[in-house]
C-alpha cells in the first residue's frame, strides 16, 4: 500500500517510516508539516494519509483541517489522524464529513504495533477505525449535550449566569424575577443535569463546567 506521512515530530516520522517499511508498504513521501501537503498527494497518488492534528505552524488545528481538505479533494483516498489527546471537536469535525474511511488514533496506539499495523490495514480497506478514548469522549458530549438541550430558554440563561460566578442574587437582578424563582430554576438544573446533592456543596461549580464544557467543545478543542 502507498502512504504519506505527515508529522513534525521527526521521531515518530522516522519510527512511522521503519515501521510501515518493514510490514511491506511503500511510504511515498514523508513530510514535517502541510505545507507541501497537498501537492504531495497530488504527486504521489498515496492510498492511505497518515496525518498528525498539530502541525506547524500554530500546532492548533492545520492537521485535521489539511484531513478534511484531503477528503474533500480526494473523496476515495483513507485518511489515519493521529493525537497526542483526544480532540474532541476535531474528532468530530472529521467524523462528521462523511468523507469515507477513516481512522482517529492517539499516538500512545502506535507503541502497539500488530494493533496499529490491523488499524492501518482496516482504514485502508474502507472502515474506520476510532480510538477507544475518542469514542468515550464523544459519547460522553453527547450525553451532555443531550441534558443541556432539556434545559428551557430561563434556564439556560440562569445557568450561562451561574458560569460567571454570580450569585443568586445578582442572578435574580438581571433577570428581572425574585431570588426565590432563580432558586427554583438552580433546584431545575441541578436535576436535568443529573447533579445529585453531596457533602462537598459542589454541584453549582458541576453545573457551571458543564455549561462551558457545552460552549468550548463547540469551538475549540
Amino acid at each position: 500500500m502507498r502512504v504519506l506521512i505527515c508529522e513534525d515530530s521527526v521521531l515518530l516520522r522516522e519510527g512511522l517510516v521503519r515501521l510501515l517499511g518493514d510490514d511491506g508498504h511503500e511510504v511515498v513521501a514523508a513530510l514535517p508539516d502541510a505545507a507541501g501537503l497537498a501537492a504531495a498527494v497530488a504527486e504521489t497518488t498515496p492510498e492511505l494519509c497518515i496525518l498528525d492534528v498539530r502541525l506547524p505552524p500554530t500546532w492548533t488545528d492545520e492537521g485535521i483541517r489539511a484531513a478534511i481538505a484531503l477528503r474533500q479533494r480526494h473523496p476515495g483516498l483513507a485518511v489515519l489522524v493521529l493525537s497526542q489527546y483526544v480532540e474532541e471537536r476535531y474528532a468530530s469535525d472529521l467524523i462528521a464529513d462523511g468523507q469515507g474511511a477513516l481512522g482517529y488514533l492517539l499516538k500512545d496506539r502506535v507503541a502497539d504495533v500488530a494493533d496499529f499495523l490491523a488499524a492501518v490495514a482496516s482504514i485502508a480497506g474502507g472502515a474506520t477505525v476510532l480510538d477507544p478514548e475518542v469514542v468515550a469522549q464523544l459519547l460522553t458530549r453527547r450525553r451532555r449535550d443531550e441534558r443541556l438541550q432539556s434545559l428551557t430558554e430561563r434556564e439556560r440563561s440562569v445557568l450561562a449566569l451561574i458560569a460567571e460566578g454570580r450569585s443568586n442574587q445578582a442572578i435574580a437582578n438581571a433577570l428581572f424575577v425574585s431570588e426565590a424563582s432563580v432558586e427554583k430554576y438552580i433546584t431545575a438544573i441541578f436535576t436535568k443535569l443529573g447533579l445529585e446533592q453531596d457533602e462537598t456543596g459542589n454541584r453549582r461549580v458541576i453545573a457551571a463546567l458543564v455549561h462551558l464544557g457545552h460552549d468550548t467543545t463547540g469551538a475549540t478543542s
